[in-house]
């Protein structure tokens, strides 16, 4: 953070996080399922992500898309992509779990903390669905979390900007990374309004596929997923705009 700020930049192929660094974001959060909100990469993704960049990679630990209560099986898996995730680089881990009311699960929080350490680890969006969010935010300060990812339990950190101020004013011993929505459009009014000295975007464009034979008739996915011929990934453009506009308010 030696611009006073720093830029995480969330990315699901090695294409995205060589730009991400490229534009010069201080650390990557590999994902696979960004459609869904984000859900586990492969292990193959962060072997050769960890190849091609220098910055610091965290990976999301989320098994799959949906609510973050999760089943006896489910936690399993979630531990067993914590080892497999370390054994293969990551810098750091993301996660979260809720309980059925909407509270932090502190029991399950803690055992997956342990399987982290020594790593850093964040808690991620999870904490937009959660019932009191200033009490959530000590539950997490106490469990020992570095930092959360928020839009301020709204649909965008713009509209959720007065509870990311009262959280960031609040925390003593955890940053708070901006995250939902966040563009070159509305990235100072996000930071002038804040005093969060992170934040989190994904800054990236449509691509044209390169196939020349295409298919029109067939889907791979559902009726709600991205099309086949058309690929989104991190803009070195808009990276670095994000970037000067941080270095010139912080």
């Amino acid at each position: 953070m030696d611009d006073g700020f720093l830029m995480e930049v969330c990315v699901d192929s090695v294409e995205s996080a060589v730009n991400a660094e490229r534009g010069g974001a201080g650390r990557i959060e590999l994902c696979a399922g960004l459609v869904e909100g984000g859900t586990t990469p492969s292990m193959g993704l962060l072997q050769v992500v960890k190849q091609c960049v220098r910055v610091p990679v965290f990976v999301m630990i989320r098994p799959r898309g949906g609510d973050f209560l999760y089943s006896d099986r489910e936690v399993e898996v979630m531990k067993a992509d914590i080892r497999l995730a370390k054994l293969h680089g990551a810098d750091g881990l993301v996660f979260g779990a809720l309980t059925e009311d909407g509270r932090i699960d502190t029991e399950l929080c803690t055992a997956l903390l342990a399987v982290c350490r020594p790593l850093p680890v964040t808690f991620h969006r999870a904490f937009d669905m959660v019932h009191d969010p200033l009490v959530a935010l000590e539950t997490l300060i106490s469990l020992g979390f570095e930092r959360v990812l928020t839009s301020g339990c709204d649909s965008s950190a713009l509209e959720g900007l007065s509870l990311i101020k009262r959280l960031a004013e609040q925390v003593s011993v955890c940053c708070a990374p901006l995250g939902g929505g966040i563009t070159e459009r509305n990235l100072q009014r996000i930071l002038e309004g804040s005093t969060a000295s992170e934040f989190h975007c994904s800054a990236r464009s449509a691509r044209d596929s390169g196939m020349k034979f295409r298919n029109p008739n067939v889907a791979m996915g559902a009726s709600f997923s991205a099309p086949e011929y058309s690929i989104k990934v991190a803009d070195v453009a808009k990276v670095r705009t994000l970037n000067a506009i941080a270095k010139n308010i912080l």
